[in-house]
């Protein structure tokens, strides 16, 4: 098996190419399930390589569910490795609007606060992922070099050095922004609570994705507004389609979406669907407000573009953070709001004021020293690796029947069981284990997906959480066999 020289130019390292180099193999079929790789040595000298570099790799292989070893004897493909589970079909929630109301979803979401809870619910990136040195670091700096700033008021649309930063950040997204155009916010959330606020008034509809992320929809409640639901495919996003009949009937007064990598679903729409839905809007003169918190976090090639784009008609509330890349503690966030801008710099003045600058003038530094970058590059490579080891593992020890969606980005998967299943059952079961999953219910304003859970893939891969998947998965077979069981003949 002749491989070609690894590439010494490449940003990834030398381990990483030998595991990818593999990895193909076995894909493309020239390594099979149950064959022998070749021995550590072997390898080595074939790719004038360390011998610490190939066993690196085949760690590497191990933790990404391909490759299994055998005591005194080598590494071997693994049988499951070519298994995929089924992905989930376009959504199809009910053609009619929706109150809201978040009451299961607030109590589900305290009830996990337990600090013994190992959180497969919650889509929070874990502390041993971020660079919490280098960010104390430069907040101990910036206190220092900017004592009296960082303790003062900072009016909308908030600190220059971090606006000019994002400005130049937001050139890989596709987009030319003036650092004017920006306003700083204490997170994503706040952005897009501010975006609704601008673009709607109480009783309004608004056309989201379905299913979408439950903080959404309590953002939604809070503004007493109402929701359309769209049908969503789980690898492109929402039916323009069905969205341009909203339209057309005026149902709707704005959209809300996440175009990159979308909680839950992991959605990433096209570039081609993106403008198609840009000329939607300029077409009805309809807002759109997009989250884009995911959009640094795909696993191979390039950043995806943002909606915003492919906005001329400055109709796309664009909102963002460092939240699911850097610091959710630190809550940065930034809103660029096209036409709408002096009235979300108006709201943000009336909500709370300012941002705290200490955090904007870190953050600042940390994208200005290239450190954001490098940071990304390894939380990337990590994200892949514990989503495809949660697949596997939803491979060996889920249902059969279960469903799984494949995003190529961000760190959550959805999984669809039986229309049967109970998806409140298993969280309930899996609490008590101390074992939480996010239930699909709280991810719809019409109380569906009952069948269905989110679980959370930024957790480093270990014992814990790979017992903790047997569990669930144990479970849930469990309930499907009673469910069976009490069918009638």
């Amino acid at each position: 098996m002749a491989m070609t020289p690894l590439n010494l130019e490449s940003d990834k390292s030398l381990y990483e190419q030998v595991a990818d180099r593999l990895e193909t193999l076995i894909y493309e079929g020239t390594l099979k399930p149950g064959d022998r790789l070749p021995s550590v040595r072997k390898l080595r000298e074939q790719l004038s390589v360390s011998i610490s570099t190939v066993l690196e790799a085949y760690r590497v292989l191990e933790d990404r569910g391909m490759i299994c070893a055998r005591p005194q004897s080598g590494y071997y493909v693994r049988q499951t490795a070519l298994q995929q589970p089924q992905e989930p079909a376009t959504t199809d929630p009910p053609k009619r609007v929706y109150d809201i109301d978040n009451s299961l979803t607030f109590r589900l979401m305290h009830a996990i606060q337990d600090p013994k809870i190992l959180k497969l619910g919650a889509a929070v990136p874990v502390a041993e992922h971020l660079p919490l040195n280098a960010l104390n670091r430069l907040m101990g700096q910036v206190l220092r070099q900017h004592s009296a700033k960082a303790h003062s008021y900072d009016a909308p649309p908030g600190c220059v050095e971090l606006r000019r930063e994002v400005a130049k950040r937001m050139l890989t997204a596709g987009c030319s922004i003036n650092p004017d155009q920006i306003v700083t916010t204490n997170g994503t959330f706040e952005a897009v609570y501010l975006s609704l606020r601008a673009v709607t008034q109480p009783g309004d509809t608004v056309a989201i994705e379905s299913p979408t992320y439950y903080g959404l929809l309590e953002a939604l409640e809070m503004l007493h507004l109402k929701v359309l639901e769209l049908p969503t495919h789980p690898r492109d996003g929402l039916s323009l389609d069905y969205l341009e009949m909203a339209m057309q009937r005026q149902q709707i007064t704005a959209c809300v979406l996440v175009s990159n990598f979308s909680n839950p679903l992991g959605t990433c729409m096209g570039d081609a669907k993106k403008k198609q839905l840009a000329d939607l809007l300029e077409r009805y003169d309809m807002p759109l407000i997009e989250d884009d918190i995911y959009g640094d976090l795909y696993f191979e090639g390039s950043r995806p573009k943002a909606i915003k784009a492919f906005d001329r008609s400055g109709l796309v509330l664009y909102c963002a953070s460092c939240s699911k890349t850097l610091s959710p503690g630190m809550r940065i966030g930034w809103a660029i709001a096209g036409r709408y801008q002096a009235k979300v710099e108006q709201l943000k003045w009336v909500l709370n004021q300012t941002t705290a600058i200490a955090p904007q003038l870190t953050l600042a530094a940390f994208l200005a020293n290239g450190g954001y970058d490098r940071h990304l590059r390894q939380l990337r490579r990590k994200y892949q690796m514990q989503t495809a080891q949660m697949t596997q593992a939803i491979c060996d020890y889920f249902p059969a029947e279960t469903k799984v969606t494949r995003p190529n980005g961000g760190h959550v998967l959805w999984l669809e069981l039986p229309p049967e299943f109970d998806s409140l059952q298993l969280y309930e079961e899996a609490l008590a284990q101390n074992i939480s999953i996010a239930p699909g219910v709280i991810f719809s304003a019409s109380s569906g997906y009952t069948n269905c859970f989110r679980l959370n893939c930024s957790l480093p891969w270990t014992e814990d959480v790979d017992q903790a998947m047997r569990t669930i998965g144990y479970l849930a077979k469990k309930q499907l066999a009673m469910t069976m069981l009490s069918q009638p003949f």
